[in-house]
């Protein structure tokens, strides 16, 4: 039985990736307060295809030390738990409240909504650093965080490490859940021939103009060469959930040349790999 843990700030999507989770059958549960969660791990039935626990800043407002205790407690046990951090930009979240007319659960405690949205964050601090998997929904809709929680947390194959290829365009800001970032912009840029500009990394046309750069593909065989190095020992470290971004200046051209052909090489080895191309919508 998979078990996870989902927490994030309040308005950045942990609701949504609950219902994700139990439209695929996990027994889900909310803001249970933390003394119960071992004893919800001894009673929950074993026909359920997972378990996924809602964790959020009024469950350990008080109780950071009994939280890390917790986590030491179910690590030593045989109940391994999975744990993903769900957030956003502050203005985001600022957004989505003012535009729901929600009210943040932390207001109460006499704090402004921008307050509120600050103290949130130092209070899941905690669980930020036992988070296998850091999901920005910044840009991302609720149905596209519903893809995403499906794709790598359920995956194809769950005895492998779930990878993600992410090519991006450094004019939009490098994404802010990738565990490797790489800068491809001091690569031939396609952009520049008016004959290339109209096509992607993913056409013949620019794997061709790439594939005759020497440097082009120094830079890729360099990066398969530490990948291939560096992702085992995260294995090692138990990590089930990795994200690879690469990046060049508008996301078309060489970012997704270089993320194609990675997510290609790495999908022998790692069946549950995926690839992502931000700025190709």
């Amino acid at each position: 039985m998979k078990r996870i843990m989902v927490s994030g700030r309040s308005g950045s999507g942990k609701t949504v990736a609950l219902r994700a989770l139990e439209d695929q059958g996990f027994y889900c549960v909310d803001n249970i307060p933390i003394k119960l969660i071992p004893a919800l791990l001894d009673q929950i039935d074993e026909h359920y295809p997972g378990l996924a626990i809602g964790v959020d800043a009024r469950n350990i407002s008080h109780t950071v030390e009994e939280f890390d205790r917790l986590i030491e407690q179910i690590d030593k046990s045989e109940h391994t738990f999975n744990v993903i951090f769900i957030d956003a930009n502050d203005a985001t979240l600022l957004k989505r409240f003012s535009e729901t007319r929600r009210r943040h659960p932390m207001t109460s405690e006499g704090l402004s909504l921008s307050e509120a949205i600050q103290q949130e964050k130092v209070r899941l601090e905690p669980v930020t650093r036992y988070a296998q998997l850091v999901i920005d929904t910044t840009s991302k809709s609720p149905h596209e965080l519903c893809e995403v929680i499906v794709k790598r947390v359920l995956g194809e194959n769950s005895s492998h490490l779930s990878l993600l290829f992410e090519s991006f365009g450094f004019k939009n800001g490098a994404p802010n859940d990738a565990d490797f970032v790489f800068d491809a912009r001091c690569l031939p840029n396609p952009y520049w021939d008016e004959s290339l500009r109209p096509y992607t990394g993913k056409d013949n046309q620019i794997i061709k103009f790439l594939e005759a750069q020497p440097t082009a593909q120094e830079f890729y065989w360099q990066l398969k060469i530490f990948l291939q190095t560096w992702i085992p020992r995260f294995e090692q470290d138990n990590r089930n959930y990795l994200t690879v971004a690469i990046g060049c200046t508008g996301g078309q051209h060489r970012s997704v040349y270089i993320a194609e052909r990675l997510a290609t090489n790495f999908k022998s080895l790692y069946p549950n790999t995926q690839i992502r191309h931000r700025e190709m919508k």
